[in-house]
Parts: structure tokens; C-alpha cells; sequence
């Protein structure tokens, strides 16, 4: 009958809320996407995904043993998940956090004087070939690694920053951790990344600053021990061989959101350049400013 295929046919009008609830979805799981591209998590979906066929797929066919145990199985599948996803599921939130719309409400991290603290410790310790890892907190907070080291609260000051990094001294292991413009902790240790697309040729600090960048806002200044090359790390990724004036422009454009990538004017800090190794320059590291 012509009016019942015309029903079948109709559909209900799609309103504004039908169009804002598909335009979120579709952009949560675009995002859920964006951070398990090329991750184990990618695999361990999949896996997932062949559970829930099989699930659906013994009930259609009537297969009780099997769907007996899927179904038993879910049961622990959640806290599985959680304790397997835990880093990603960690790295998701703060991805989360660090949308546009919340930087609205966000005030300067760092402030000039910090910044050139920051500059002037970098460009000393490359001179000298000391090895050092400096980490700065911004929106998100780095308080479970700040535990885990030796607590100082002091003023920031280049000549403090070269006093820990020292070879003789007993806190030059690990990263010192800067919040709200203070030193807030020293000898602090830091996730390593497990990204596999990383060169050999980037050792323990390289590895330790893009790891921690990978699970927050922060950023870190690594000072390599073995050329004396400055890097800066932010959202996983690492911009190698910087001198003092660009050290300090991409700080600027991190920490006090003005987003400019001209390089500063100011005078250069004392000590020599020194570039880090081509090898070291990896694919994937962050636009040169």
C-alpha cells in the first residue's frame, strides 16, 4: 500500500539539540582516534572490538560455552581496562583540559624575570657541559612527581639551578620542577617515553621530557650532558638545538600565551651556542620559531 511505504520513508525532522548531540560525538570519538593512533592502545581496542563481535556473534549462533565465558569475562574487562588504559585514560583528561576554552581562565604561568632566570641557567649549564632537566608546571599540576623529590620551595635563580645541577651535588639526579615561579622540588624523577618512533640517539633526560610532556601541559628545558645542546619539550614533542634568544622566545610563547614565534630582542646571555646533534633533530619535533 502507497501510504504505508510513505511511512516507512518519513523520517522525524532532525531539530538543533539532534545536530549539537551528533557534532559532539562526532567530535569525542574523533579525538578518542587522535590519541590512540599509533599507541598499543590502537591494538588493544581492536582486541576489544574482536570480544564484543564475538559476544554478539554467540548469541546469534547460540554458542552458550563461549558466550558464557565472554560474558563472565566482561565482568573484569572494566577494571582491566582501567588498570591497562590508566596512562591513556590520564593523557586523554589532560588533553581535555588543555582545549582553548580553558585557557580563557588561565593567568601567566611564568613571568619575564622567571623567564630569564631559565635562560641564563640553560645557557651557563650548556657551556659547561652539565646535564640538566627543568621542568615547568603550568595548567596542570605536577605535584605527584614534586612528592617524589626533595622538596625546596625556594626562589627561582639561575645561580640555584646551577648549584643542583652540579656533578658534586647530591640533587643533580633527576628534574627540578619549577611551579608559580619558585623551585618547588629538586632530584624528582620523571616517566620515560614509550613512544617507539623515537631515535636511539635521545638519552634518559630527551626521553623523560617528552614522556612528561606527553601527560600534561608542562614544559621542560633539557640541557644535554654529551653536546650541550638546549632542547625544549611540550605536548610530547622536542625542538632541539636552541640558542639563549630562541630558548627565550619559545619559552615566552608557552608560558605567557603570546603565541609570537619572532625571536626576542633582548641581549643574548653570556655563554657560547652550542647545537645539538642532527640525530637528535627527530621527525616530528615541534616547528622551528
Amino acid at each position: 500500500m502507497p501510504w504505508l511505504t510513505l511511512d516507512v520513508l518519513r523520517r522525524a525532522p532532525i531539530s538543533w539539540r539532534d545536530a549539537v548531540d551528533i557534532i559532539v560525538v562526532s567530535v569525542l570519538i574523533y579525538e578518542v582516534l587522535k590519541l590512540i593512533r599509533g599507541t598499543r592502545t590502537a591494538q588493544m581496542v581492536l582486541g576489544g572490538g574482536v570480544l564484543i563481535a564475538l559476544f554478539y556473534g554467540s548469541q546469534r549462533a547460540h554458542l552458550e560455552t563461549v558466550n558464557w565465558l565472554i560474558r563472565n569475562f566482561l565482568g573484569y574487562a572494566v577494571i582491566a581496562g582501567i588498570v591497562l588504559f590508566q596512562s591513556d585514560i590520564r593523557r586523554a583528561l589532560a588533553h581535555l583540559g588543555r582545549a582553548p576554552f580553558f585557557r580563557y581562565f588561565a593567568k601567566s604561568e611564568s613571568g619575564e624575570e622567571s623567564i630569564e632566570e631559565l635562560v641564563m641557567a640553560a645557557t651557563l649549564l650548556s657551556s659547561q657541559r652539565i646535564g640538566a632537566i627543568i621542568a615547568i608546571e603550568r595548567l596542570i599540576g605536577l605535584r605527584n612527581y614534586i612528592e617524589g623529590g626533595i622538596p625546596l620551595d625556594a626562589a627561582l635563580t639561575y645561580d640555584l639551578l646551577l648549584s643542583i645541577f652540579q656533578p658534586s651535588s647530591p640533587l643533580h639526579d633527576g628534574a627540578v620542577i619549577i611551579q608559580e615561579d619558585r623551585v618547588a622540588a629538586a632530584a624528582c624523577f620523571l616517566p620515560l617515553t614509550v613512544n617507539p618512533k623515537l631515535g636511539k640517539e635521545l638519552g634518559s633526560r630527551h626521553r623523560a621530557a617528552i614522556g612528561l610532556t606527553e601527560e600534561n601541559d608542562s614544559v621542560a628545558i633539557v640541557v644535554s650532558e654529551e653536546t650541550g645542546g638546549i632542547s625544549v619539550a611540550s605536548d610530547g614533542l622536542i625542538e632541539s638545538g636552541l640558542g639563549a634568544d630562541e630558548l627565550r622566545s619559545r619559552l615566552r610563547s608557552l608560558l605567557l600565551h603570546r603565541g609570537s614565534s619572532e625571536p626576542a630582542t633582548s641581549p643574548s646571555v653570556a655563554g657560547p651556542r652550542r647545537q645539538e646533534r642532527a640525530s637528535e633533530a627527530r621527525v616530528g619535533t615541534l616547528p622551528r620559531g
